[in-house]
């Protein structure tokens, strides 16, 4: 779309001051530009989809191939789209890549583990480490809750879903954590952290299938073995990418959520009084809230066009690259009333915020858990919790598709000894 007078000039998009707050200038996307074509900061032109009718449709749509082949000038290929070394580490074969029929055998192997109810069986654990994390920094009065507690509990956890022994977890947790510092900057650091990753996780498949345990490699192994056609280099993409957009996204979830809380005192004084009360329906509530108020996830994954084809009025040539903006369809006003407000009791709340479609995030339940475990907690321990600084000086993580704080400084009174 062409801008015209009355609409004013184009947003300028996907710098440091754009991440800080985004929402104005995707707000007038939707208005002007609800599928727009734009260079993205590392020159690759895509299209961006804003509004929340035409994101649903463009998750769900068929002809959208989530495989990299499918883009015409094929850039994947120099790492300037998914993410960086997978392709030379062979861990392109995940869930994240690849359109059914391989989508669909592969998720088959895994959904089970990520059920409602074999999460909840997890649940024990989560507050396990939701619990250590906190008592570790307690006595100091502050913290940063990014890098003290966001940031390793997603990590351990999935860590203990797939069966990395505990001594190998802050393995795991350095090269998570160079993803993270890296995410907006460059890209070797991650190239070298995915490799690294890489070997780790052969290796592991390879003493997992010497003596297999009760744990999520050790059943795609077993899976393998019965004859589900599960390769080494599928093993490893899976487990992969179950660590990486497994932890990041959680990272986020709880992140930008205390924020939001800190930012919005009156909705987490309604939360904590449901909390005492023993009630959990608006922490549920609240969770799905903040999932679509400021999600962990600001752009869906990369969408290649297999054929020519019309999204929101636009034609969409084949082999054209579309991101649907997540972030920017949740605050759509023709679909959420109010949707720059925090409202943790929202009921009617079909967010976008982990996709839609074959695609919907395996991890949702877990996350979930997660999430309320986390933020409960915290609301519980530190009830006097506050930020350290002010708003305007924190900074939120480059990058194209995640949404994050770099840091989160807080403060809060130290218990009696």
């Amino acid at each position: 779309m062409t801008d015209n007078s009355t609409a004013g000039p184009a947003p300028t998009l996907f710098t440091w001051e754009f991440a800080t707050d985004p929402y104005p200038a995707y707000a007038w996307l939707r208005e002007n530009a609800p599928v727009h074509r734009t260079a993205l900061p590392s020159g690759v032109e895509a299209w961006l989809v804003t509004r929340y009718a035409d994101a649903r449709t463009a998750l769900a749509e068929p002809r959208l191939s989530k495989n990299p082949a499918h883009h015409a000038e094929s850039p994947h290929a120099r790492g300037k789209t998914g993410i960086p070394g997978e392709r030379k580490a062979e861990l392109m074969t995940h869930l994240l890549n690849i359109d059914p029929p391989d989508h669909t055998r592969l998720r088959r192997l895994v959904s089970k583990a990520f059920t409602p109810r074999t999460v909840a069986l997890f649940a024990p654990r989560v507050q396990e480490l939701t619990d250590q994390l906190i008592d570790a920094f307690l006595a100091n009065g502050s913290a940063d809750l990014i890098h003290d507690f966001a940031f390793p509990l997603p990590i351990y956890a999935i860590c203990d879903l797939l069966g990395v022994p505990r001594e190998d977890q802050d393995d795991f947790r350095d090269w998570a954590g160079m993803m993270i510092r890296h995410g907006g900057g460059p890209r070797g650091g991650v190239a070298r952290s995915v490799k690294k990753m890489r070997n780790y996780l052969a290796e592991l498949i390879h003493r997992k299938r010497e003596s297999p345990g009760d744990d999520l490699i050790s059943g795609l192994i077993r899976a393998s073995d019965d004859g589900e056609h599960l390769t080494e280099n599928e093993a490893a993409a899976m487990a992969f990418i179950l660590l990486f957009a497994g932890f990041e996204t959680t990272v986020n979830l709880i992140g930008n959520g205390m924020y939001a809380l800190l930012r919005n005192p009156g909705q987490r004084e309604r939360l904590e009084a449901s909390l005492a009360a023993g009630e959990t329906g608006l922490l549920a509530t609240g969770v799905e809230e903040l999932l679509r108020f400021d999600g962990p996830v600001e752009l869906a994954t990369w969408r290649f066009a297999t054929e020519e084809m019309t999204l929101g009025g636009q034609s969409i040539a084949e082999g054209d690259p579309v991101l649907v903006v997540l972030a920017a369809a949740d605050r759509d006003p023709e679909r959420f009333t109010e949707p720059d407000t925090l409202d943790l009791s929202r009921t009617d709340n079909q967010h976008l915020g982990y996709g839609h479609g074959i695609h919907y995030c395996l991890g949702a339940p877990l996350a979930r858990l997660e999430a309320q475990t986390a933020l409960a907690t915290l609301l519980r321990r530190l009830p006097d919790l506050r930020l350290a600084g002010e708003p305007g000086d924190l900074r939120w993580r480059g990058g194209l598709i995640m949404r994050g704080l770099r840091t989160l400084p807080v403060e809060f009174s130290t218990p009696p000894s």
